[in-house]
């Protein structure tokens, strides 16, 4: 049913899923990439050649009863995309957040946000929506000369009034982005690779430098372990 060059990438993220949940999760993994507009379970079945599927409520089970690490399948699409980048290169990290425009009373998390597209320096527009935070490697593929962003994590970053309601403490983009750091570096401190962060001019001000783009990996260490006066820059 798979090419083989599809079951090789694949195979990677099976021990995350049992062996019954694993062949659904092929199915879906497979059409997501196949998908032309929204990637929702319906159109991956059509486009998978599966529109008659009798037992389709076995795939939607994937994502919302069958247990498994989406951090782990993180780090391992991660860990699948470092083979990407020669070793002379170093390793240049996005992050980035993007608004869903979501309404309705079922969207807990939802809030209300500048519309970044929309929006301009002179006129503001806001919407409503749910806020993800992504981490992107960026990498230069051969067959391009502009830089492609592959986002391996992505979180969901609740509104202030969401967590209020459920009476949680508020992280803020920064907090999450340095949250999600902790994620890539080594938790001991003791290895500092090449790599570099690069965020946009809102977290730029809050995390560490107001003068450059990219944030290297080691003094990114030093902010998320309080090893360094955060203003020395």
């Amino acid at each position: 049913m798979f090419h083989d060059h599809i079951i090789t990438v694949l195979s990677a993220f099976s021990p995350l899923f049992s062996i019954n949940v694993w062949n659904y999760a092929q199915t879906l993994l497979t059409g997501a990439i196949l998908c032309n507009n929204q990637r929702t379970i319906a159109a991956i079945l059509r486009v998978m050649g599966l529109s008659d599927e009798k037992h389709f409520i076995n795939y939607y089970r994937v994502l919302n009863r069958a247990r498994w690490s989406g951090l782990q399948a993180s780090k391992i699409l991660l860990g699948l995309l470092i083979k990407l980048i020669p070793e002379s290169c170093p390793v240049i990290i996005g992050i980035d957040d993007t608004i869903e425009r979501r309404k309705g009373k079922k969207i807990k998390a939802k809030g209300c946000y500048r519309d970044a597209v929309r929006s301009s320096q002179k006129y503001v527009v806001k919407c409503f929506g749910l806020k993800w935070l992504s981490m992107m490697l960026i990498v230069k593929l051969p067959w391009s000369d502009r830089y492609w962003s592959l986002p391996f994590l992505t979180a969901l970053n609740p509104s202030e009034s969401a967590n209020k309601e459920a009476n949680k403490r508020h992280k803020t983009t920064i907090d999450w982005s340095i949250q999600m750091m902790k994620l890539v570096v080594d938790p001991d401190g003791k290895h500092k690779p090449e790599a570099f962060f690069s965020t946009d001019t809102s977290q730029q001000h809050g995390i560490r430098s107001k003068r450059s783009l990219f944030l290297t990996f080691w003094l990114m260490l030093d902010v998320i372990y309080g090893k360094a006066n955060t203003t020395s820059l």
